[in-house]
């Protein structure tokens, strides 16, 4: 399962955005990837995200696989929405 989002936010996904999805991604027990360009990182992994590097303009995938996949997509979108960092394609 899987969404795609446009980050928004002006630094791209720097420090403060990339520990906020984390913290939203953390406590689920899916297997959570943000894929940006050719690249893939585990989104329960804070240096993983920031070293994809995500700039504002930026299309980023989010996919998840496993038992609460559903839920986990849910309140990352709703992070991202809420916290300014980006919107839903």
């Amino acid at each position: 399962m899987e969404k795609t989002f446009k980050i928004t936010a002006p630094e791209g996904l720097h420090a403060r955005p990339a520990a906020l999805l984390v913290s939203a991604a953390t406590p689920f027990l899916a297997d959570i990837t943000l894929h940006f360009k050719e690249k893939g990182a585990n989104l329960k992994s804070i240096m993983g995200v920031m070293a994809q590097g995500v700039p504002s303009g930026g299309t980023v995938v989010i996919s998840a696989q496993g038992s609460d996949e559903a839920e986990a997509l849910q309140a990352i979108g709703d992070v991202i929405a809420t916290k300014g960092i980006g919107e839903e394609c």
